[in-house]
Order: structure tokens, then sequence, then C-alpha cells
């Protein structure tokens, strides 16, 4: 299928203001682009890109003052298919996992692993090991909290959410993380767009979703597995933009600086045309 998606962000500033934006598909999904993805900012400004730490396309710039709009509409190329499944796969020994897996098995800014490993192995520690301690972990977390965007809380941590029993999309995801690190098991963070693809149309949409990955042993051998604690259940068509420990890493816009939030539209459709054309070739 073909999704065409994009975002019209504004900003107002009191003065020249150093913002890091992680707006783009990752790297590895420039190859699905249809169209060129193209940021735009209105006032022109001079901005670079480079790729981070985790492997994100990272784009910096200087907002001059005032009213800052960023914006972009492309066209992506997506499977159609809904998030890999593999019950049989397995948990990975720590000592036998990748050196660049270890980091994920640490705890982070939002991920407090160390307020929450007690809880974790009382609640897990007689699961089977692998996929079903995983779907254990979000089947927990998807029931423990309650989604309200009204209380979201950008200091709420992993173990903020377990005890105050609510948040949005990235608490769900932090509160599953902390918990597959606790048993060993790594996970990192993602962030993307997720239209209502496949799934009723929610009368609140949220095209820009936070989720998260673990890597365990399947039968094609070890990789990363999305999972989602707020949703849990296979969806289709997510377009990652960003990976890391937890939320800190994945902001999609940063400011050095007071910048006040005047505008957040978000678009992520499937372009039905395309798929009737790709039918009626087949």
């Amino acid at each position: 299928m073909h999704i065409r998606t994009g975002f019209s962000i504004a900003f107002d500033t009191f003065g020249p203001t150093p913002m890091n934006l992680l707006l783009n598909v990752r790297p590895e999904l420039r190859h699905d682009l249809v169209t060129p993805e193209v940021i735009t900012f209105d006032p022109p400004v001079v901005a670079r890109q480079h790729v981070d730490a985790f492997g994100n396309v990272c784009t910096r710039l200087v907002a001059p003052g005032g009213r800052i709009t960023m914006a972009a509409d492309f066209t992506i190329a997506d499977s159609g298919r809904p998030d890999d499944q593999a019950p049989d796969a397995r948990q990975i020994a720590v000592q036998d996992l990748p050196d660049d897996v270890l980091t994920f098995l640490l705890g982070s800014r939002y991920c407090d692993t160390d307020r929450l490993s007690q809880t974790a192995w009382s609640l897990f520690g007689a699961t089977t090991e692998g996929w079903a301690r995983v779907q254990a972990i979000v089947d927990f977390a998807h029931n423990r909290l309650r989604f309200d965007y009204q209380q979201a809380d950008a200091t709420r941590t992993a173990f903020d959410g377990y005890t105050q029993r609510v948040g949005v999309c990235r608490d769900f995801a932090h509160l599953a993380i902390a918990l597959c690190r606790c048993m060993n098991i790594p996970a990192r963070y993602a962030t993307g767009y997720l239209g209502d693809i496949g799934v009723p149309k929610d009368p609140a949409p949220m095209d820009f979703s936070a989720w998260f990955e673990v890597y365990l042993h399947g039968p094609d051998g070890p990789r990363w597995y999305t999972f989602d604690a707020r949703h849990n259940r296979p969806r289709i068509g997510r377009i990652v933009m960003a990976r890391g420990r937890d939320a800190t890493d994945c902001a999609l816009t940063t400011s050095f600086g007071a910048a006040q939030l005047i505008r957040f539209d978000v678009h992520t459709d499937e372009v039905l045309a395309a798929r009737d054309a790709l039918a009626q070739a087949a």
C-alpha cells in the first residue's frame, strides 16, 4: 500500500532559538519513499542534517524569533502487513547479546529499572521466557494504565506510570520497556507515524505514536520485534522516525530556549487509489 503522511507544526520563539528535529523517517525507510520527503520552513532558515548515535536523522536549525512553521507532505510505500509475530521467539542470554544491544538492558531517564526490578520479577518471574514473557508484560502495561491525553506529563517515568496508572502512548511504552529490561530482555523505544489503517477510526486520532521493540531470537535468527503496549494488537502502517533508549533520545522537536507550540497537525492516510491500481494490475 501507499501511505500519504506529513505534518504542520508551528512554534513562537522569542529570539534566535536553536532547535533539533527528529521529523524525518529513519534512513532505512528512504528506499520506500514514493515522493520526496522534504521539510519546509516558514520563514526559510538554514538547516543541516546528520545521523545521531541511534541512527536517527537529526535536523539542526536556528529559529530566527517570532513564529516558525515546519511542514512536510509525502507518500511512502508500506507492505500492508501487520507487525511480525513470532510466538516461538526465545530470549537470548545476556552474555550472548551483541555489544550494541547491551545499552538497551540498562536503566535510562524514563525507564527507571532500579525502582521496578523487584516488582517485575514478582510479576513475571514464573512466566515462560521469550515471546510469552514479553507478551505478558505488554498485557500488564496495557491493563495497568488508562490512556488519557489530558494527563500527559513530560516528567512521568515508568515507575510513575506504574503507580499513577494513567498516561499516554509514551508512558505505556516506557513501562513495558522498563519491565522487559528488568527481566534481562533488551527493549528500545520507537516513535513515528501510526494512522488508523486497518482499524476503526479513532475520533481523536494520534498520528504520531510511540511503541517499543525487543530483541529476541526468532525463526530467522536474532532481531528486533515490534510491540505496542497501548494498542496491544498488531498494527498496519507503522512508519518509524526515531529509535532510542526512551523518549529522551526520540523527542521529535527539541528547543534550546523558550518555544511555545502553536500548531501540531499530523496526517497519515492510506492512498486508496494506489491500492486499487495495484489490485487491477495484479
